[in-house]
């Protein structure tokens, strides 16, 4: 049985996913690492360290039980009422035992807002269903004792396999026009540099809210095109221009109070040099 210098076990619920994956990979050599898959499938029934679990079927209390995670990781997705009630399980859990939850939440919690980029105190307004369910979840976690929980609340991420880069992929090869906001300004990041945080996280037994956007700010249409150039020429692409509004409208994460060292922040550029690696 392989040997851990920490003495932490951590649960990945959505381990199966993009992002969930990607944080599997990253702390399986370093911590007895647990996650869950929703769809059987030959590599995770396999896998010893994986557990079944349908967020809108199963108690998460029984993976709970089963793994004794003093770190839980949630990058679940499903149905948003299913998702609370789990989550209220694992608070649940948290009060009982000598645990820890890192919650995945989004900038879309100010969606609302618009003039400003959000920092980790702003007061969080959400006009989407999305944002208004990540909202409902952070403020049971704010409940909970500070030293028990971490929000992360991440902007558009991208990576070599990530479903968006292969979206517009898709866009391409089938002609088919790809979505733009020219008055949207966001900031991005990728699955690499957020599981790198996320073990930084967990090694420093930090807890709060954290904004792990790059450190710059771009405009999602030009930001969109610069990607494209990476993997296709210019002439062929089709692009659809949407104007939710007349004026700039900024859905951005930036850090005021608990920024991570330098190594661990990330710019617009690095994010698209690391589409091409």
């Amino acid at each position: 049985m392989k040997e851990f210098s920490n003495k932490h076990r951590i649960l990945i619920l959505g381990a199966s996913g993009f992002i969930g994956n990607a944080i599997y990979k990253e702390l399986l050599g370093y911590f007895n690492t647990f996650g869950t898959y929703r769809i059987p499938k030959k590599i995770f029934e396999d896998n010893q360290q994986f557990f079944q679990y349908n967020v809108e079927e199963d108690d998460v209390y029984e993976i709970l039980e089963a793994t004794r995670p003093s770190i839980i990781i949630s990058s679940l997705r499903g149905d948003f009422r299913a998702q609370t009630i789990a989550h209220q399980h694992i608070a649940e859990y948290l009060l009982k035992h000598e645990s820890k939850l890192i919650f995945l939440s989004s900038a879309n919690v100010f969606d609302a807002y618009s003039k400003y980029p959000s920092y980790e105190m702003d007061k969080t307004l959400s006009g989407s269903i999305y944002g208004h369910f990540k909202i409902k979840i952070e403020n049971m976690l704010l409940r909970l004792p500070k030293k028990k929980v971490a929000i992360l609340r991440l902007p558009m991420i991208f990576g070599s396999q990530s479903p968006r880069l292969k979206e517009l992929k898709q866009h391409v090869e089938d002609k088919t026009a790809i979505e733009i906001f020219p008055n949207l300004i966001m900031n991005v990041t990728t699955d690499s540099k957020v599981t790198q945080q996320i073990h930084y996280i967990i090694n420093q037994n930090k807890y709060g809210i954290f904004h792990l956007g790059s450190t710059d700010l771009v405009h999602h249409d030009e930001y969109i095109k610069d990607i494209v150039e990476q993997f296709s020429p210019k002439n062929g692409v089709v692009y659809k221009h949407v104007y939710t509004t007349n004026e700039d409208r900024y859905l951005a994460v930036l850090p005021k109070f608990n920024s991570l060292p330098k190594h661990l922040q990330i710019t617009s550029t690095e994010v698209l040099d690391d589409l091409l690696k």
